[in-house]
């Protein structure tokens, strides 16, 4: 082959191949992730036909690694985090933990090494961040409790896989691998120097980072050239991650997620995220493509017990213990089971951690083949575990007074205590969904000391407002149940601030039940949504856009008002 157009002929065919194969995963109602490392398959070197260069595939790899982790970084928020840190925290902590402890358990019955086995383990813990969000998205989940716990979770992951990517190279070779301590030098002072050149990074990255990339942005905006602002976001992500791996030897990875993280604060960052997307989508395709070229099929003949191991470990081990855990922090099965199908599966995290273990020789090539093939058939199946959540739901409960009893088990945040002051019993508000919308409103009532109850999805906030003695209780208010605690049947009116109007007319339904008189308010995005609504009467609407517009207006016509 001509080595003039190596790179052209690798891009062409891992573009073509992922096109066509992702297509065909998509009418299969597969991830179009299984597509692209199918892809990477048949243009690896252990299949026949046309081979692609392994060494250009990787490099255009690692630029996917740098804008798959800037993405991630952009869209990283620690307010959606703290809200559900109770489960989110020590569930992504205990999960990892067992899953690691069972890949080891089953490298330990090969007789691969312990080093070997704690990569291995890890690379298996980890979920893909891609296949989640694609999953809870095609179900209209993401917004929901527990698309907001299962999201919070796998990012506790993700930044828990983070710190064992920027740890593993000091570390390796205490654990078997070929990388060597600096000079000699004890361990201790090699991981706190890593830690420190980390550490030094991030605070260059929040204290010089936060101000110079809003206004390198602002700046470059002002010049109104959409490609030069593509531009700056592209070299930012990976110029960032690439000085962050020069001088502060940290991984491109890191750096990139950094940077993201960093100009999520900017108000350019919805643009950044708008304008880089399709440019993070194609390397992001080239890296899973990059991925499949690793694989060898081999491995599925030759060692098909191992490989329904691994599977068996990442379906079955990972989903008991995400189970077990959320139930433990009084969770309804419904939750248990879809937090549990969500980290059923690993990809992109697992896929750059195993990489790293096998540049570092702590990692067998079996090991990536093993792990590629446990990816494929985890995605693969993952849509049919979300479709099977309701049908065993329902089974589990017929058959099992134990599952019957978890489905229904009582939240100590879904009763209003007693100790409940009478006056917010009566012609009081209800008010459900306490975000940005929900909270202002609530601080109004509470300015003119008219009496609320909350209606919040999020224990955590309930817990918190309960905290600051306002009257509160948990759960979805499209259960009679939960209108009903926050005693609906004395309320006069009903003020529904979320943004979803899916369960607006079952509130609707229970409110007007119990309180025929009662008013309603609600609000929506949606104009078509809005004129239904009207159209069935079921109380004041208001449209978030005609409601900006109409304050707007206001503002504008009083600056021309006579003097």
């Amino acid at each position: 082959m001509d080595h003039s157009v190596t790179l052209i002929s690798t891009i062409a065919a891992g573009f073509g191949l992922a096109l066509i194969f992702g297509f065909i995963a998509e009418r299969l109602k597969l991830s179009a992730l299984v597509g692209y490392l199918v892809a990477g398959i048949l243009i690896g070197p252990t299949t026949p036909g046309f081979v692609a260069d392994v060494q250009i595939a990787s490099q255009l790899s690692e630029i996917g690694v740098m804008l798959l982790m800037f993405g991630v970084g952009l869209h990283f928020s620690i307010d959606d985090l703290m809200a559900v840190k109770r489960i989110a925290i020590p569930g992504a902590i205990v999960q990892m933990t067992f899953a690691t402890l069972l890949g080891m358990y089953l490298t330990h019955w090969w007789g691969w090494s312990l080093g070997q086995g704690l990569i291995f383990g890890l690379a298996l813990s980890c979920a893909s961040t891609v296949v989640l969000l694609r999953a809870l998205e095609s179900r209209g989940m993401l917004d929901s409790m527990n698309g907001k716990i299962t999201v919070g979770w796998l990012v506790v992951e993700d930044l828990l896989t983070v710190l064992v990517l920027v740890l593993l190279p000091p570390l390796a070779h205490l654990l078997g691998g070929n990388a060597l301590t600096n000079n000699g030098e004890p361990l201790w002072q090699t991981i706190t120097f890593t830690l420190l050149q980390v550490a030094g990074f991030i605070v260059i990255m929040l204290v010089i980072g936060k101000r110079l990339l809003p206004w390198l942005l602002w700046h470059i905006a002002k010049t109104g050239s959409r490609e030069l602002f593509t531009l700056a976001i592209v070299s930012t992500a990976i110029g960032i991650a690439y000085v962050a791996s020069a001088l502060f030897s940290v991984s491109f990875a890191l750096g990139a997620f950094f940077a993201g993280m960093v100009m999520r604060e900017s108000e350019f960052s919805h643009r950044a995220a708008e304008e880089s997307l399709p440019l993070r989508d194609a390397f992001a395709v080239l890296f899973f493509v990059s991925v499949g070229m690793l694989f060898q099929p081999a491995v599925i003949m030759e060692q098909p017990m191992n490989v329904l191991a691994v599977v068996g470990v990442i379906v079955v081990g990972k989903s008991i213990a995400a189970m077990a855990i959320t139930l433990a922090f009084r969770y309804p099965l419904n939750t248990a089971l879809i937090v549990a199908a969500s980290l059923a599966q690993i990809g992109e995290f697992s896929f750059i951690l195993a990489g790293l273990g096998m540049s570092l020789g702590l990692l067998p090539i079996e090991g990536m083949s093993l792990i590629l093939a446990a990816a494929l058939i985890s995605i693969a199946i993952n849509p049919f575990l979300f479709s099977a959540i309701q049908p065993f739901k329902q089974w589990l409960v017929g058959i099992s007074k134990v599952a019957s009893d978890l489905e229904k088990r009582t939240d100590p945040f879904a009763e209003l205590p007693m100790s409940t002051e009478r006056k917010y019993l009566e012609g009081q508000v209800v008010l459900v969904g306490y975000g940005r919308v929900g909270k202002r409103i609530a601080n109004a009532l509470q300015e003119n000391d008219i009496p609320f109850v909350i209606a919040e999805e999020n224990r955590e906030i309930v817990e918190n407002l309960r905290k600051k003695g306002i009257p509160a209780v948990s759960g979805n208010a499209s259960e009679p149940s939960v209108l009903i605690q926050a005693h609906i049947a004395n309320a006069s009116m009903l003020v529904i601030a979320t943004p979803d109007t899916i369960d607006v007319r079952n509130m609707v339904t229970t409110a007007k039940l119990l309180r025929p008189d009662i008013h309603i308010v609600l609000r929506t995005h949606n104009e078509v949504e809005s004129e239904l609504l009207k159209n069935e009467n079921v109380g004041q609407v208001f449209l978030g856009e005609e409601e900006l517009a109409k304050g707007m207006c206001k503002f504008i016509l009083a600056q021309y008002a006579p003097k």
